[in-house]
């Protein structure tokens, strides 16, 4: 009787593992190839300071996988799942994250939306022989010194340099007044790039940095004002970007505002909306640069209540959601390019992956970085919250 039980429970799970789909053997019966599955790890902050930025980039990634839910590796078609982790845009719970995704299998990893998240959590992916694919962390130390992470994005060294280049020429600027958060890798490492630039054209940069948490910057836009800033440069993240520019908006500074790719977003423009305040930012991807890409990503948000919540509330494009959906589609040419969904094979074949998604070409040098030398300029248009390209503008 014992062996009897033992043998029914045996076949009852065999039945139920095949009805969840469970067989993942990829045997073909006439023209049907049973399911498999690659998993393509999300790590994104969905909370803290960065859970903005996140949010929207791993909608581009969201929005690709509805588009493309499988893509062909060797002959064989794989259900492409993706699986998120938030690195709660911290530097402290990145390496959980990030060792969730190693446990889940996955066959390579993207993001994350900051660079000091990516650093944090890529020794992870290096002991796992995983590669990671940054989607806009542009610190250079993201890359530095190691074979796993690569990336889309342009980098800080181009995008300071295009900021300072920028602000002597639209503006006239010879003083600069550069704040960032004391101890953020991205925030301070932009604002050396453009001192950087901006002394070696003959300006003159006054800095400070705010400590963490901080909530109040009157002090600091008063003493833009007092000395005699043409251009305030603050590449912070969106949390304190909102309040800056409302605070500002509230104290009428009329010192025009640079901000980095971090400022590229409808909550900052919201903060905006009815100030006199002047805001310029750099960036990935303009809405309108891709007609097709805008009128897809647009019906999937419009539809998608939680689509919706996660883009801020509303169907502003932002470049972070671009370049997310432009890093599925690399991930998916890396590993048609390996034929295999082995995470060291994926790794070997990402390096030499070309693609011309909506954000531009893409291709990568021997350190990984993208080969980028272009960055869009936008301004906010304050009366009615949108975005308005100003150029297109190259390091000098």
């Amino acid at each position: 009787m014992k062996k009897f039980i033992s043998l029914s429970l045996a076949l009852i799970m065999a039945l139920a593992l095949v009805a969840c789909g469970g067989d993942t053997s990829g045997e073909t019966s006439g023209d049907q190839t049973a399911d498999k599955v690659v998993k393509i790890g999300v790590f994104e902050p969905a909370s803290g300071d960065s859970a903005s930025g996140g949010k929207k980039e791993t909608l581009g990634m969201q929005y690709a996988n509805a588009e493309t839910p499988t893509v062909e590796i060797g002959g064989v078609t794989y259900q492409v799942k993706l699986e998120i982790a938030d690195n709660g845009s911290s530097t402290d719970k990145a390496p959980t994250a990030a060792s969730d995704l190693v446990a889940k299998d996955v066959a390579i990893v993207l993001g994350s939306y900051g660079s000091g998240v990516s650093m944090a959590g890529g020794p992870i992916f290096d002991e796992a022989g995983l590669a990671a694919l940054g989607v806009t962390c542009t610190n250079p130390n993201v890359t530095a010194g190691n074979d796993y992470y690569y990336r889309i994005c342009f980098l800080d060294p181009f995008q300071g340099t295009v900021l300072a280049n920028f602000g002597m020429e639209k503006f006239e600027a010879q003083t600069a007044y550069c704040l960032g958060e004391i101890g953020n890798e991205y925030d301070q490492g932009l604002i050396t790039f453009f001192e950087q630039a901006f002394t070696a054209a003959g300006g003159k940069v006054v800095k400070d940095s705010f400590p963490t948490n901080n909530s109040d910057f009157t002090s600091y836009l008063n003493k833009a004002k007092s000395e005699g800033a043409d251009v305030i440069f603050t590449p912070v993240s969106i949390a304190y970007a909102t309040q800056i520019i409302t605070q500002a908006g509230s104290l009428g500074i009329e010192i025009p505002f640079l901000g980095s790719d971090t400022l590229d977003d409808n909550m900052v423009l919201e903060a905006t909306k009815g100030t006199n305040i002047q805001l310029y930012v750099s960036t990935f991807y303009q809405e309108g640069g891709n007609p097709e890409f805008d009128a897809g990503i647009k019906e999937y948000i419009n539809s998608n209540s939680t689509a919706k919540d996660a883009n801020g509330g509303n169907d502003t494009i932002s470049a972070v959601t671009a370049m997310g959906y432009d890093a599925y589609y690399v991930a998916l040419e890396a590993m048609k390019a390996a034929g295999s969904v082995e995470p060291d094979a994926v790794k070997a074949a990402l390096g030499a992956v070309t693609y011309t998604g909506v954000s531009g070409d893409i291709a990568f040098d021997e350190i990984g970085d993208a080969i980028r030398d272009t960055a869009y300029i936008k301004t906010a248009n304050t009366a009615d919250g949108t975005w308005t390209l100003e150029t297109v503008q190259k390091a000098n």
